[in-house]
């Protein structure tokens, strides 16, 4: 399609389905989910605030206090003056990640465009095909630096491994992935990934944008499959930070802006120097460094029965999806799900029917996403009522005969995380679509 013919179905989309380019009026303070775009008030299942902080009144308070002492926003840049508030939040963190050390930077966007050049330096950077568009970028400006670029499937590991023994071993090879896909909510099969990269002697690199706060280790007081303490992927699959450099950011679960890397110290120390960010970006805002250290004490305090909820919340989604007969390539019960459409032509239909039972998603049409792959999203969180996730589950039970059917699919539900009754915890790999969600 020309890029004129796509800049016209986009804006026949906006016209058309009210998904695109919303101007969100207000947000309902008795049921934080619920959103007036016009006139109409829908419940809001497009947020990625999973556990419901964007909206928790302790942390909704926590600015005020640090505003008074350090202004709204303390602008040097790390290098030349560093608040204390960031060194709090780093060492909190690597005790909650069990990481050997940690750096907090403004965005994964800006952790992606500057650490992977530098880490790759002159050497090969091995990007999965189904990586976040922002770790592909990363990868393209490590190519324009001069590292050569190699893509690879998380379905083929043998084909990594190749890879990996012909690159060069006098330079560095950095693989680079995903954590928890920000599309289908499932687990690439890291462990076995890591696994290749510690015997070939190379460095990975896993963006758990996504998993971050929801997903953690195992435990005998976790409320859910998820695990406790959402201290990322690492921790989930009980898998070491040898040879791992971990990404991950507030954005999503903590709804703060600040991002991180879990990372050896003497490449923390490295890439203060050698990472723009740290050098040349302004720190995140007060309100920002407030809400994450009050996160990380409501997670310590409250999380497991937020992430037990939630668990329960989208469990519900995710069976009723199963009883309708329907495909969703989730199959981790992670409280993202993906419901293609039937037929692509369906999506102006769908888009009404959605609007017109007060039903917010994720849209996602052609050409933002290729035809067969047209549908939307779900995204649950903790603040999502009982009764919106009623609501949502009636409305799906009215949309089936048009979306896609399990039956002629590869693979059935999953239960990487258990979501539904009587599923075990195994870990799949990942062939879902590339994400779109924002880092």
């Amino acid at each position: 399609m020309a890029r004129h013919e796509v800049w016209a179905e986009l804006a026949r989309l906006k016209d058309t389905t009210r998904f695109y380019d919303a101007v969100i009026e207000e947000q309902d303070r008795a049921e934080p989910r619920r959103i007036r775009i016009g006139d109409e008030w829908l419940s809001d299942f497009a947020s990625c605030n999973y556990l419901g902080f964007d909206v928790d009144p302790e942390i909704m308070a926590a600015p005020a206090e640090l505003i008074a002492k350090w202004g709204t926003h303390p602008s040097w840049s790390r290098l030349l003056g560093n608040p204390k508030p960031y060194l709090e939040i780093e060492e909190q963190l690597t005790d909650l990640l069990q990481a050997p050390d940690t750096l907090v930077l403004p965005t994964i966007t800006h952790i992606h465009m500057t650490v992977i050049p530098v880490l790759a330096g002159k050497g090969t950077v091995f990007c999965e095909a189904q990586a976040h568009r922002t770790i592909y970028d990363g990868s393209s400006v490590a190519r324009g630096n001069g590292a050569t670029l190699h893509r690879w499937r998380a379905t083929d590991l043998g084909g990594l491994a190749v890879a990996l023994r012909k690159a060069p071993k006098d330079l560095p090879r950095l693989v680079c992935m995903d954590g928890i896909n920000s599309m289908t909510g499932n687990e690439p099969g890291l462990a076995a990934i890591a696994d290749i990269c510690r015997a070939e002697g190379a460095l990975l690199y896993v963006d758990d944008a996504h998993g971050f706060g929801v997903i953690g280790e195992r435990s005998s007081a976790e409320t859910s499959p998820y695990g406790a303490l959402g201290n990322s992927i690492v921790r989930h699959l009980g898998e070491s930070y040898e040879g791992l450099v971990l990404v991950g950011g507030f954005s999503k679960a903590y709804s703060s802006l600040m991002a991180f890397l879990a990372l050896p110290t003497q490449m923390k120390e490295y890439l203060k120097f050698a990472a723009a960010p740290y050098l040349y970006s302004g720190p995140s805002p007060t309100a920002s460094l407030a809400t994450v250290l009050a996160g990380l004490k409501v997670n310590r305090e409250r999380g497991e029965v937020i992430r037990g909820g939630l668990w329960h919340k989208t469990a519900r989604v995710i069976d009723h999806v199963r009883k309708l007969g329907l495909y969703t390539p989730n199959r981790s019960g992670f409280p993202i799900i993906e419901l293609p459409a039937r037929e692509p032509s369906d999506i102006d239909e769908i888009a009404s029917i959605l609007w017109e039972r007060g039903i917010y998603v994720t849209l996602a049409a052609y050409p933002l996403v290729p035809r067969d792959q047209a549908g939307f999203r779900i995204q649950v969180t903790a603040a999502n009522t009982d009764e919106e996730i009623d609501q949502l589950n009636a409305t799906l039970t009215e949309l089936a005969p048009m979306l896609s059917k399990a039956e002629g699919h590869g693979h059935g539900y999953g239960s990487e995380y258990g979501s539904g009754s009587g599923h075990g915890h195994g870990h799949g790999h990942n062939g879902g679509a590339a994400g779109s969600a924002g880092h």
